[in-house]
């Protein structure tokens, strides 16, 4: 058989349904076979960085590892930015892209460059196919290690001579791989330890929750200790209930914001993140002066990886979570239980209080014109069906986002992970794919939209049930902020304007740009008009674009 049999077979047996890709002429042995395994679909996209996008988050909301198929040396270079994103959110994938003849390598022929070194800084391996008989082997362990805690984007080169030579090696099936281990119980004995001496604990909450499912034993265990939860400051997943007495917000963006926002905890439990990712230095540690830190983790690689800590345990976080509970229970006595409780109704009464706060911000920007971030927010959550899956990349919306829709953590929410921009768009098209049928919103900034606005066409093309909310403020706001923070970090201080954050002239029409790749839209300038137009945007069962005239910077 030929090596693209090989590759194709291997798909089959790691169960592949779908290949994300923007096809080129090296990718040829591989479309060519398609046909021949109708189990197999393609994705088709029109820019390599979207196919990337769409099979991150379809790997996020599958579970299960993604493949891409991108296109020689330019083609993976529009892709690297959404594979470093992959990588930043913990997505399983196996990227390919097609190279030349290696006979006619040395002499540099079209489009041809180092694949493999081009992508070995954003994946956890990068290899070339040197022959047919190595095809088994090396698809083989890029799945393998695609699927290894903490779980990744893998990159394979396929050179098109080696795709045609002929081997009698066939596909290799998956091993049968229990990789998480059980947490070692004197490891566990010491975290519960200092969770029974702490007086005031706090935990702070990653992805990995959600994503292994086990939202309800990490609130059991808040419950027990009393401690309130912090999300990371960008999260891709709701791993705790958002309405719930103690959930908190997401945390800043610098060691000392971090710090003031843990407040006077002397305890900080952080489960399953990369804990902290940081965008401007400051002097210090993250944490509260004299606070204990414990660790649990899934892998040993994120365990005290950026920050010392105390007590680090590797071990399923389900397994984890029920141990470090079930010690707690065997040894506290009724004063910890009691000052638990107290924290709990103190925590409760803290969270209501800032609630009612943003309540009456809300009220006073209710009738603002432009239509205000936290009217857009509550407009889109009364409008949204209780099962639709909510892709978000709205950034400087995201604390009217989240204060407006509410999480239980049955994992609804698919947030952009790695901070480059243009996720949104192309994430939507995965979710989709990996949920069928599903109704999907999808809630974007302008500026973030025309990163991958050719998503829209692949919509279209697969007549995907999306609603694309794009929010239109004319401008990267979020740069504003960040300069605003930068003139004030560095004693920059300026009246100058905003240089080259505006986006108003010439104005971007997205219903035409929508309208020209076979979605349908409309343009809403009024909030009373906006729920309404969301409700007959999902009643379509097709994809649907909403332009929203949004505020500025104010």
């Amino acid at each position: 058989m030929r090596g693209r049999e090989v590759l194709m077979n291997s798909l089959v047996a790691h169960g592949v349904e779908h290949i994300f890709g923007n096809p080129g002429t090296t990718e040829s042995p591989l479309l060519d076979s398609l046909a021949d395994h109708p189990s197999v679909a393609y994705v088709t996209h029109l820019h390599e960085g979207v196919a990337v996008g769409a099979a991150s988050y379809y790997a996020r909301a599958a579970r299960r590892t993604a493949v891409v198929s991108l296109h020689v040396a330019p083609g993976l270079g529009n892709g690297i930015g959404m594979i470093f994103n992959a990588l930043k959110a913990n997505a399983p994938m196996v990227v390919t892209a097609g190279q030349q003849d290696t006979r006619m390598l040395r002499r540099e022929p079209v489009l041809s460059h180092d694949l493999a070194a081009m992508a070995a800084p954003v994946t956890k391996w990068s290899t070339e196919v040197r022959s047919a008989d190595e095809m088994d082997e090396v698809m083989r362990r890029a799945f393998k290690l695609a699927g290894d805690p903490p779980y990744g984007p893998v990159f394979v080169s396929l050179p098109i001579d080696v795709m045609e030579q002929q081997t009698s090696n066939d596909a290799q099936p998956p091993a049968g791989l229990y990789r998480l281990p059980m947490p070692d119980p004197q490891g566990i004995e010491q975290a519960a330890a200092l969770l029974r001496s702490a007086s005031a604990p706090a935990i702070v909450v990653g992805d990995e929750i959600a994503r292994t499912g086990q939202v309800e034993a990490l609130v059991r265990l808040a419950q027990r200790i009393g401690a309130p939860v912090w999300f990371e400051g960008i999260r891709g997943h709701a791993s705790f209930p958002s309405a719930h007495p103690l959930a908190r917000v997401s945390l800043p963006f610098d060691a000392q914001g971090i710090a003031r926002s843990l407040g006077d905890a002397d305890l900080v439990l952080l489960v399953g993140g990369p804990f902290f990712e940081e965008v401007w230095f400051a002097q210090g540690s993250p944490f509260p002066p004299g606070a204990r830190v414990i660790q649990l983790e899934s892998s040993a690689r994120p365990l005290a990886y950026n920050h010392t800590v105390d007590v680090g345990v590797v071990g399923t976080l389900g397994a984890s979570l029920a141990a470090l509970d079930e010690r707690l229970v065997a040894q506290v006595d009724p004063q910890w239980i009691q000052a638990a409780e107290q924290r709990c109704q103190r925590l409760a009464e803290q969270k209501s209080a800032s609630q009612q706060a943003y309540e009456n911000r809300r009220q006073k920007a209710w009738d603002r014109h432009p239509i205000s971030m936290p009217r857009v927010m509550a407009e889109l959550a009364r409008a949204t069906p209780s099962d639709a899956l909510i892709v978000e990349e709205s950034i400087t919306a995201s604390v009217d986002f989240a204060a407006a829709f509410e999480f239980d953590g049955s994992d609804r929410l698919f947030g952009a992970r790695g901070g480059g921009i243009g996720q949104g768009l192309a994430g939507a098209i995965g979710v989709s794919v990996a949920q069928p049928g599903r109704p999907v919103l999808c809630v974007s900034g302008d500026g973030s939209a025309m990163y991958s606005i050719q998503a829209l066409w692949t919509a279209a093309r697969y007549k995907l049930p999306i609603v694309f909310v794009i929010l239109v403020n004319r401008e990267y706001r979020v740069l504003k902020h960040n300069l605003d923070i930068y003139r004030q970090r560095f004693d920059a201080a300026s009246d100058k304007p905003y240089p080259e954050m505006d986006l108003g002239g010439p104005p971007m029409g997205f219903v035409e740009m929508a309208a020209g790749m076979g979605v349908a839209g409309v343009r809403i300038d009024k909030p009373e008009q906006l729920a309404e137009a969301i409700s007959a945007a999902f009643a379509s069962g097709g994809p649907r674009l909403v332009e929203v005239a949004i505020e500025g910077k104010r």
